[in-house]
């Protein structure tokens, strides 16, 4: 087998591939790859148990032949080479990679013994690749880290057929972030790990991302990449009923003023009390104050205010507000409806996103 290859396309798949191999496993064929060569070119495949991936690369191949290599160290070869247009050449149980003066032997391994991994050539549903990144990517702060938080640990997906839209949910007990983006067609509602959906956001760009439901699995495949998803079993918490309904006072500012604002005083935030600051808003004024062992910081910022309440004192983590703003472009909406009560915020105008906060005590 001889196959052709740039360099830059190879690197990209291999990219992929590195997130989702395992560098370490008690099974050694777990952090290997398996390439199969085709007149078209090469399909780059892999897995964790958690996730299985594949990665189609255009290539020029001769006698086409399937291998299987050490994932991380091929893309570390490949990644290192001089030259711009990559050769492959397997002879026997040895792989030869070249470009430009670089020239590498490396062992590869048996094909027969590599666990076989399928993907569905059907589809169940279809949705647009990038407003399903783009509504994934928004939510994915809100997903907890925490092994003992079981389903927190995943991204909800809703379908609502009535309304042509998809949801995402991501909650880990102290905030909740939703996004609703256009979405047809009669789909399932799921929870798909935070770690999964990592690695789904960095292979869906543009087209379609057709999806395919198996028993705890889903499959999501494009134009060229396919995926297996291990779902999470369990019942999402109903993150309806913390959304406040009885609003106050509404707040509109710029954004990306009130981020760095927010930035400014958690400098002084202490870290040991939740990353503390202290939202007063008065008279047209958002007020933000921190307080720490070294010292306390103000900022004031000119608001649109609105409401029935014409002031109010609240408290949030620095780090949630910030994340919650993320994803917020333009003018900020925050919607509070007590002191104590949860808060929302979301892009003026609309957008589908909208974060739910719990406040600290004042």
């Amino acid at each position: 087998m001889k196959a052709h290859v740039t360099k830059k396309i190879l690197s990209e798949g291999l990219g992929l591939l590195e997130r989702v191999v395992p560098s370490r496993s008690s099974n050694p064929l777990l952090t290997s790859l398996k390439v199969e060569a085709s007149e078209a070119g090469l399909t780059l495949s892999g897995t964790n148990l958690e996730i299985d991936l594949s990665c189609f690369v255009p290539a020029e191949v001769q006698e086409p032949k399937d291998f299987v290599v050490p994932a991380h160290l091929f893309a570390q070869i490949v990644r290192n080479l001089g030259g711009e247009l990559v050769e492959l050449e397997l002879v026997g149980q040895e792989l030869a990679v070249r470009a430009g003066g670089s020239d590498f032997k490396l062992q590869t391994g048996d094909t027969e013994a590599y666990p076989p991994l399928s993907f569905p050539s059907n589809a169940d549903l279809s949705l647009n690749a990038e407003e399903l990144a783009r509504a994934l990517g928004s939510v994915r702060y809100a997903a907890s880290n925490e092994a003992f938080q079981a389903v927190f640990r995943g991204i909800k997906l809703e379908h609502h057929t009535e309304t042509g839209s998809a949801r995402v949910v991501a909650s880990d007990g102290y905030r909740v972030a939703i996004r609703d983006f256009p979405a047809s067609g009669d789909g399932r509602n799921l929870i798909i790990p935070a770690r999964s959906v990592d690695e789904l956001i960095r292979v869906l760009k543009d087209g379609e991302a057709r999806f395919t439901y198996g028993e705890g699995m889903l499959s999501v495949t494009t134009d060229r990449v396919r995926m297996n998803l291990k779902l999470l079993d369990g019942d999402f918490p109903d993150y309806e009923r913390v959304i406040p309904k009885d609003i106050k006072l509404q707040v509109t500012l710029p954004a990306t003023a009130l981020k760095e604002a927010v930035n400014r005083v958690a400098v002084l935030a202490d870290k040991n009390a939740n990353n503390r600051v202290e939202f007063l808003v008065s008279e047209g004024q958002l007020r933000l104050a921190a307080e720490g062992d070294y010292g306390r910081a103000q900022d004031t910022l000119a608001v649109t205010q609105g409401g029935v309440e014409p002031a109010m004192s609240l408290a949030f983590n620095a780090r949630h507000v910030l994340d919650a703003l993320g994803p917020i472009e333009g003018e900020a909406e925050l919607l509070f409806s007590g002191s104590t009560s949860p808060a929302i915020f979301r892009a003026s105008g609309g957008g589908g996103y909208m974060a739910v906060m719990v406040t600290l005590r004042v």
